[in-house]
């Protein structure tokens, strides 16, 4: 007879996360913070978003084509800044656009000592990022994650499927042994289709509760 009071052995080896929204602060939260800091329209900023990062955007738009590194952070910066409208009227910099937009974009304590726990603890621990630009923190990266995968780096971006599965070979193991976190629906759908367990993030109380249901308690 097994001690039913003996630890569920984990039913996963590798923790896969998003960065944007997930290890860091929500992304309402940093870009709002940008949006107010330069009066930008709210509702042109989200017909923009929606039309190149919605369910429905097509294919070869300005957000595809920068975060699989078919245009340059320059010329993304170019392009949006001209779609953009402020409420004062004045010009937007398209100059370190990005930057700007980002740079509330701070690490999440709760996740970072989360994410650095699993790997202590022997879980694989993945990054598979979307990139927006490099302006990654690198150290803390290389700190928390054994495996690394963005987007603009291998010309691939979520939700496309090829994505995961490359994840997945650089990681060794199979998709019903991973576990993924991202906050967007859609590309924690993809996830589940290749096979791997998959949570929305809304924050690091949920992702623990969401990994004790796999064994895996942090």
């Amino acid at each position: 007879m097994g001690d039913s009071t003996l630890p569920r052995r984990p039913e996963v080896d590798a923790l896969v996360f998003d960065w944007g929204g997930v290890l860091t602060v929500s992304v309402p939260e940093f870009v709002g913070a940008w949006l107010h800091a330069e009066a930008i329209d709210r509702e042109v900023y989200g017909r923009i978003m929606r039309d190149w990062l919605g369910r429905d955007a097509l294919p070869g738009n300005p957000v595809f084509r920068l975060e699989t590194g078919e245009l340059t952070v320059a010329e993304f910066e170019r392009l949006l800044a001209a779609e953009l409208i402020t409420t004062s009227g004045a010009k937007i910099d398209q100059n370190g656009l990005l930057k700007r937009m980002f740079g509330g974009a701070t690490p999440d304590p709760a996740m970072v000592e989360l994410v650095r726990t699993a790997r202590a603890a022997g879980l694989h621990t993945a990054l598979l990022s979307n990139s927006w630009g490099e302006g990654y923190p690198g150290d803390l990266l290389l700190e928390l994650f054994d495996t690394i995968v963005i987007s603009g780096r291998i010309g691939l971006r979520k939700p496309d499927e090829r994505i995961y599965r490359h994840t997945l070979e650089r990681i060794g193991v199979p998709a019903g042994r991973a576990v993924f976190f991202d906050d967007a629906p859609v590309n924690v759908e993809a996830a589940q289709a290749v096979g791997m367990h998959a949570f929305r993030h809304t924050g690091a109380d949920a992702t623990r509760a969401h990994l004790a249901t796999l064994g895996v308690n942090l």
